[in-house]
């Protein structure tokens, strides 16, 4: 599978989903979910055009930037304990996983200037997914308007494994209506214009109703690990 051959067929789909929703695809980045590929495959997404590589693990995240040239802009799209913050919070664009004050603590501590990041929303309820509930994020947004080293770009959510597209439209719905409360609060360090949502199964519902950054992995760079590469 060449990857610039899967990035046309996603860019394709992506353009479509933008006319039937009135938006522009200039709008949405993709994401090149690299955490079970190689560090030649990921190289091969960068110099097929892809602009930015997401991946969950500090160790790998540093070894692949380590080897990878044409500097893109590396995401930290994995769940983050907050020891394993000093590894990875100046080494990375983006951190699409800040769901606690105890994680916002030690950013605002480890980083030696201002961190971007998405606050990740348990939009589907669903007891194995990480995120916050809907109704504690403006809460939360509001704890952080003293922290000098976070800017809150946006909302991260993960809709469920479903074929029920109406299901997973409503999970994405309810973060775009969410980044309209928080954008309301006017809060300086919280901008809020982003969303970080869909990945291979879902990404075009996800493009419809606002995404501004999706995360694909098996059907953009494949899986060489065995491991679950959305």
């Amino acid at each position: 599978m060449r990857v610039a051959d899967q990035l046309r067929h996603i860019n394709e789909r992506i353009n479509e989903a933008c006319n039937r929703s009135g938006r522009s695809p200039e709008d949405v980045t993709i994401i090149a979910v690299t955490k079970y590929v190689s560090t030649e495959k990921a190289q091969e997404a960068v110099d097929a055009g892809i602009t930015s590589l997401g991946e969950n693990r500090d160790a790998e995240l540093a070894r692949k930037q380590d080897v990878i040239t044409g500097n893109p802009d590396w995401h930290f799209i994995g769940s983050l304990q907050s020891r394993k913050v000093k590894s990875v919070v100046d080494r990375v664009s983006y951190i699409h996983s800040l769901d606690r004050l105890s994680l916002a603590k030690e950013i605002e501590k480890r980083a030696s200037d201002k961190v971007r990041c998405f606050v990740q929303v348990n939009t589907s309820l669903e007891p194995s997914k990480h995120g916050m509930k809907t109704e504690e994020v403006i809460s939360f947004i509001r704890e952080l308007s003293g922290f000098t080293n976070i800017s809150v770009e946006g909302l991260m959510t993960m809709a469920p494994l479903t074929d029920d597209k109406e299901l997973i439209r409503a999970c994405f719905r309810e973060l775009r209506d969410l980044r309209g409360r928080v954008q309301g609060l006017n809060q300086a360090n919280a901008p809020c214009r982003e969303l970080s949502m869909g990945m291979s199964n879902d990404y075009e519902i996800a493009v419809e109703e606002g995404a501004t950054f999706i995360r694909i992995g098996s059907s953009l760079v494949g899986n060489e690990t065995g491991g679950v590469n959305k």
